[in-house]
C-alpha cells in the first residue's frame, strides 16, 4: 500500500451568482493530490465540478511535530497534542477588502492554538481599532471557529485513518502555488 498523506487544499471556484472568486479549504487523505479528487470536487457541491487548486500543502511538519497518516486500526498512543486549522481574518485601513491568514498549529486545546495564532505577525499588524484581527467569522478571538483537523475530514477518512502527532523537528512543509484545473 502506498504511504498515505495529509493535504491541505486551499479551492477556488465561482459559482453561479457570485461576481468574485470564492475560495475554501479542504484536507484530505491519498497518496497523492490526484487521489483525492473526486472528494474535493464533492465537497463543494455549489462549484458543478467548476473548481480549482489554488493552494496546496502535504501536511508533514507543523511547529516541531511531525504529522503522519496512520490506519485507525494501528494502536495508538494517545498523545494530548490535536492539530488545528485556523482561519484569521484582518483589515487594513482604507482597504476595501478582509484579508486572511491560514494557518495550522499543533496544540494541547483551542485555547492553546489560539495562544500561538495571537503571536503572528498577521494578527498582531493585521487590524486597527474598529477593526481588529480575529479568527474569521468573529470579532476577537474565539475558540468556536478554531477547527481540530480530525474532526473536520469527511466520513471516508475519518473512519479509515487517524492523525499520528510526533515531536520531532523536521524541515517545514513545501507550499504549492499556482492555479490546477
Amino acid at each position: 500500500m502506498d504511504t498515505q498523506k495529509l493535504f491541505m487544499v486551499l479551492l477556488g471556484c465561482r459559482p453561479p451568482g457570485r461576481f468574485t472568486e470564492q475560495h475554501d479549504i479542504f484536507f484530505g487523505i491519498g497518496s497523492s493530490l490526484k487521489d483525492i479528487v473526486p472528494q474535493l470536487i464533492a465537497s463543494w457541491p455549489e462549484a458543478k465540478g467548476q473548481i480549482h487548486v489554488d493552494v496546496f500543502r502535504e501536511v508533514t511538519s507543523v511547529g516541531g511535530y511531525h504529522i503522519e497518516i496512520v490506519e485507525r486500526a494501528e494502536p495508538a498512543k494517545e498523545t494530548e497534542e490535536g492539530l488545528f486549522f485556523i482561519n484569521l481574518g484582518g483589515y487594513k485601513e482604507g482597504e476595501f477588502d478582509e484579508f486572511h491568514y491560514k494557518m495550522l498549529v499543533v496544540a494541547k486545546s483551542q485555547g492553546e492554538a489560539i495562544k500561538v495564532s495571537k503571536e503572528t505577525a498577521f494578527y498582531k499588524h493585521t487590524g486597527f481599532k474598529g477593526a481588529p484581527s480575529h479568527v474569521d467569522d468573529k470579532y476577537g478571538i474565539d475558540v468556536d471557529d478554531i477547527y481540530p483537523v480530525n474532526e473536520i475530514l469527511s466520513p471516508a477518512f475519518k473512519d479509515k485513518y487517524r492523525i499520528k502527532i510526533t515531536e520531532k523537528p523536521v524541515a517545514e512543509d513545501l507550499i504549492h502555488l499556482g492555479y490546477l484545473h
